[in-house]
């Protein structure tokens, strides 16, 4: 924990900083919840201060809820009430953020979705889906079931690794429908129930969800200062994971890259934690600078085959194309293939063969991706910067959004006031499994400039109201 808190000395009072600083781990997940405090001699010892200096800091965090203390029992993180609006709350929607398709936007044609972070179609979608019905008559003669996908899709994707320096094999991948079929899939049969799950934090939700269902125990690291490597492999081997879920590229929502050395060693803890690492890719392809040299894959430095990654068509091609997929060992890939027959059968054939031909044309893609998004990000950063000044955020060098930390942990409160102003934005705690986050915000940037200039307008005026009001009542955190 002295690790993680840093030297705290040099500012004044120390307890003060010293309570802050443990009030910031608390909140944005690096230090997770019900997590056991050092004594407060040895906390005192590993970072050079008085023993009075960490009681007062305790007791400081105490009357503020971020940490519990039971006599005989040690001291521990906590989370204190979170204050909700004086309108009668809708728990579950205002927990979640709205997020996802699951939850419709108003029928109103100035309502700002920013909940929803995948763009629309390519330019050459047409003539992909034009190139793709002249050849579905070939398949229409057979029973349109392919549970691993069809040959010719699984060629690209497997040429497509091979390009990165990971030579892969088309009976090494399985098709699936969408990222998160992909996921759900593996989460079947790599995971059985009560099994410790390693997540990032922030992370994917409907990750999460998946994992909840299947009944893991999840163990979160946090990310947002990128990733402790060092720290993860401490938790893999302690929890003994079964599974842990990463996202190196351009991390949702963090917009993180994860440098090749940290890779690499993330991979050897793994080995050494004889886990399953899921490497979600669906945003490696959305670099916004195309001349600027790749990461390697995960599955670069795996030589045990305990690598496992998951693609996905929905963000850099179309979210309207359920096409994901697996690329894994050739015996794995048949028992997820076997896997999923009771469930779903295989994925359109039409679908496929649209994603093939996009895929032939994936460096077009990739510029047209890279153009637009930049545009979205910097016109979102120059509102942010004129209209918040106070969000602190980093400029991502890919992926799809901006992860904002606002000052203050009322991303729930800023999300539902938001809503009624007329932007649709999501909360931290939405990425999180434990309640915290709620100093942040996804800020998704593909929409049109002239789009994400009048929503930063309206979240202004949210986050002003949020400030402003008082807090009518409390309720318990989100545990």
């Amino acid at each position: 924990m002295a690790r993680l808190l840093g030297d705290v000395s040099g500012e004044r009072p120390v307890y003060a900083a010293l309570a802050r600083s443990v009030r910031g781990l608390v909140l944005d997940g690096r230090l997770a919840l019900r997590t056991r405090l050092p004594a407060e001699r040895d906390l005192a010892a590993a970072l050079g201060v008085s023993r009075t200096t960490v009681t007062a800091a305790y007791d400081r965090l105490r009357d503020e809820g971020y940490v519990e203390s039971r006599q005989g029992a040690g001291s521990w993180t906590a989370l204190p009430p979170v204050r909700m609006s004086s309108a009668e709350p809708h728990v579950s929607a205002a927990h979640h953020g709205r997020f996802g398709k699951a939850h419709p936007v108003p029928d109103d044609p100035s309502f700002v979705d920013l909940g929803c972070a995948t763009p629309g179609a390519p330019a050459i979608f047409g003539e992909a889906v034009a190139a793709a019905v002249d050849e579905l008559p070939r398949y229409s003669s057979g029973p349109g079931y392919e549970p691993a996908g069809l040959a010719g899709l699984r060629q690209v994707i497997a040429d497509g690794y091979a390009t990165r320096g990971v030579p892969t094999r088309p009976d090494q991948i399985v098709v699936t429908t969408g990222a998160q079929h992909a996921f759900t899939l593996l989460a079947q049969v790599l995971v059985e129930p009560g099994d410790a799950v390693m997540v990032e934090r922030p992370t994917y939700p409907h990750a999460l969800g998946a994992l909840r269902a299947r009944g893991a125990r999840l163990v979160p690291v946090g990310v947002n200062e990128g990733w402790d490597v060092e720290l993860i492999a401490g938790a893999m081997r302690q929890a003994a994971v079964r599974m842990a879920y990463t996202i190196p590229d351009f991390q949702n929502p963090t917009g993180h890259l994860m440098p090749a050395a940290e890779r690499a060693a993330l991979v050897d803890a793994g080995r050494r934690a004889d886990a399953f690492l899921v490497t979600d890719e669906t945003f490696a392809d959305l670099a916004l600078d195309l001349g600027a040299p790749r990461e390697p894959p995960l599955a670069a430095y795996d030589s045990g085959g305990r690598v496992v990654t998951i693609g996905s068509a929905s963000k850099l091609l179309w979210g309207g194309l359920r096409i994901g997929w697996i690329r894994t060992t050739a015996p794995l890939a048949r028992r997820l293939t076997i896997a999923r027959e009771p469930f779903d059968m295989a994925s359109p054939v039409i679908d496929q063969l649209i994603v093939r031909e996009l895929l032939l044309r994936v460096e077009e893609v990739r510029a047209e991706r890279a153009e637009s998004l930049l545009r979205g990000r910097d016109a979102l950063a120059a509102a942010l910067r004129e209209l918040l000044p106070g969000w602190d955020f980093m400029l991502p060098a890919g992926g799809m959004s901006l992860w904002a930390r606002i000052g203050a942990p009322v991303a729930t409160r800023l999300a539902e006031a938001a809503e009624r102003l007329g932007v649709r934005v999501v909360g931290g705690p939405v990425f999180g499994v434990d309640g915290v986050l709620e100093d942040y915000v996804r800020l998704p940037y593909v929409l049109p400039p002239d789009t994400l200039r009048p929503a930063v307008e309206r979240l202004a005026l949210a986050f002003r109201e949020v400030e402003a009001a008082p807090a009518a009542r409390q309720l318990p955190a989100y545990v």
